[in-house]
């Protein structure tokens, strides 16, 4: 159980630096640090879209409107955190037996 508790760990890594990594890719483009037209970024771009956009879908269709910011990556980081807290803590103390 402690392997599967540890796999979680690391998908949630993984995810968490997907998320990050999309927002600063998002505001690099909004910004016009970089140059979309080149074929390696913009799919980098693509890819970081397809990764992150099924986890904020979901959170986007209760969030309301707020212009131009999104905070749906806000609010996956904030569910992605209590998930990993709630393993290392509780799932991982009930099944060591502490």
């Amino acid at each position: 159980m402690i392997a599967v508790i540890a796999t979680l760990n690391f998908i949630i890594n993984i995810a968490w630096f997907l998320i990050i990594a999309s927002a600063i890719f998002s505001w690099l483009y909004a910004f016009n640090v970089i140059n979309v037209n080149n074929h390696a970024i913009n799919m980098i771009g693509r890819s970081l879209y397809q990764l992150t956009e099924p986890l904020y879908r979901p959170i986007r269709r209760f969030l309301p409107d707020m212009g131009g910011v999104d905070l749906s990556p806000l609010v996956v980081l904030v569910i992605l955190y209590f998930i990993w807290y709630f393993l290392n803590t509780t799932v991982a103390s009930a099944v060591i037996g502490i």
